[in-house]
């Protein structure tokens, strides 16, 4: 079974929200690193920055909620075996 075998619609939907998931991740950990660097040099961060990470975490954790839901969706096994088998050999 290759990762490259086009995948049911409920199990590319599920695959498209984990890459959703991944990105906000991305992005959010890319700032949080941003703010680690002020920190690193006895910077604080400002309101606006504080709440920018706010909002970030709160897309991802939408971002994960999506992708949960359309883990749950997927009741064909095989269509969710192709699925984890993707999830499992991606470095996304």
């Amino acid at each position: 079974m290759s990762t490259d075998t086009p995948l049911p619609p409920e199990a590319d939907a599920a695959w498209q929200t984990y890459l959703d998931m991944g990105e906000s991740k991305e992005i959010y950990f890319g700032f949080l690193q941003s703010l680690d660097m002020k920190y690193n040099k006895n910077e604080s961060p400002s309101i606006a920055e504080n709440l920018k990470l706010e909002q970030l975490l709160a897309e991802h954790d939408r971002r994960v909620k999506a992708f949960n839901t359309a883990m749950s969706a997927i009741e064909d096994n095989s269509a969710r075996q192709l699925l984890i088998k993707k999830l499992t050999n991606s470095s996304a």
